[in-house]
């Protein structure tokens, strides 16, 4: 019974979200010249593919009762430490090869540190990504903006277009379909939410929950690195600079606000499909009203602070999550 009245509480933000997103759209679309146009509406979606993809990687770990405040730094450094090997001569698949490893590693370290040291995700994360944001910079790239390679298949990349919609489009759409076969259909998706819903009872039925623990960190740092090549695809360039940003607040703000229960166990592809496309309006109608970016973070910070409140009040913590932590 709880479980099927946490499914309707779900169900109900979901609505609403969808319900406020498509309000948004039409009075926009009513009232700001150029909103309601194929452009601006290829815009919209264009501009929420990297936030939502980034998101999907945040949803997976918040689900299973953890959160990455580690994810917009590694994307950021590991794609511009890749973009500076090929820029100093190194090969492309040398270059792939040893960024991947870093970033799998970064994962390692997140996952081993909150499963098996028992140190809570949110520290962990925080202290690993200020790790990689000031280890890259200092030590492996020469500058905040590193340029794509003329030539690079990045570039070739970044101007692909299907229909006239860009093609991280239909990445951010492939990769939200994956990540729903995986939570729905494959064994180890389910053990996210039994984990994410109570660790201890997981652990006790035999699940594997310390691995797939894990698991969650190195997929979360693999999906950000792929938003990062995607960035710099679409720039031809990376700026670090980024780190310091709104971005991961928005991240957060994505799953949130689309009903991903910060205590664990609920959540779905479809809470980030419609958060993204709250957020994606909503931005996109700021900016045409010409709204300063300091009202629009005051805004998005609104926002987060009520979403925050309503999921503790929707999904209170239990003593479990209290201990822990991670949250």
């Amino acid at each position: 019974m709880k479980r099927s009245g946490l499914h309707l509480t779900a169900l109900s933000q979901e609505t609403i979200v969808a319900a406020i997103a498509v309000i948004i759209f039409i009075v926009a679309s009513a009232t700001l010249p150029g909103f309601f146009t194929a452009e601006n509406v290829v815009s919209i979606i264009r501009s929420v593919s990297v936030l939502g993809i980034l998101a999907l990687g945040m949803a997976v770990v918040i689900i299973g009762r953890g959160i990455d405040l580690s994810a917009v730094a590694v994307m950021a450094m590991s794609v511009a430490w890749y973009l500076q090997l090929l820029n100093d001569g190194s090969s492309g698949w040398q270059a792939l090869a040893l960024v991947l490893a870093g970033v799998v590693g970064i994962g390692l370290l997140n996952g081993f540190l909150v499963a098996y040291a028992d140190v809570p995700a949110i520290f962990v994360t925080l202290a690993s990504g200020s790790f990689v944001f000031g280890f890259v910079r200092s030590q492996l790239i020469a500058q905040d903006a590193v340029p794509v390679p003329p030539d690079n298949w990045l570039q070739l990349f970044g101007g692909l277009r299907f229909l006239d919609i860009p093609i991280e489009v239909f990445i951010f759409a492939a990769l939200a379909f994956v990540i729903f076969l995986f939570l729905r259909y494959t064994k180890w998706g389910r053990y996210v939410y039994y984990a994410g819903d109570n660790p201890v009872a997981a652990r006790n039925a035999g699940m594997p929950v310390r691995p797939m623990l894990v698991f969650r960190y190195v997929l979360s740092a693999l999906v950000a690195f792929l938003a990062g090549l995607l960035t710099a695809a679409s720039l031809h360039s990376i700026n670090t600079r980024v780190v310091n940003s709104t971005l991961l607040y928005d991240i957060v703000l994505v799953a949130v606000i689309g009903g991903i229960g910060l205590s664990g166990g609920k959540g779905s592809v479809r809470n980030v499909l419609f958060g993204s496309a709250l957020i994606g309006i909503m931005l996109n109608a700021m900016t045409i009203i010409d709204i300063p970016l300091i009202y629009q973070n005051l805004i998005k910070s609104t926002i987060l602070l009520v979403a925050i409140v309503i999921d503790g009040l929707l999904n209170p913590r239990d003593e479990q999550t209290a201990q822990q932590g991670d949250i």
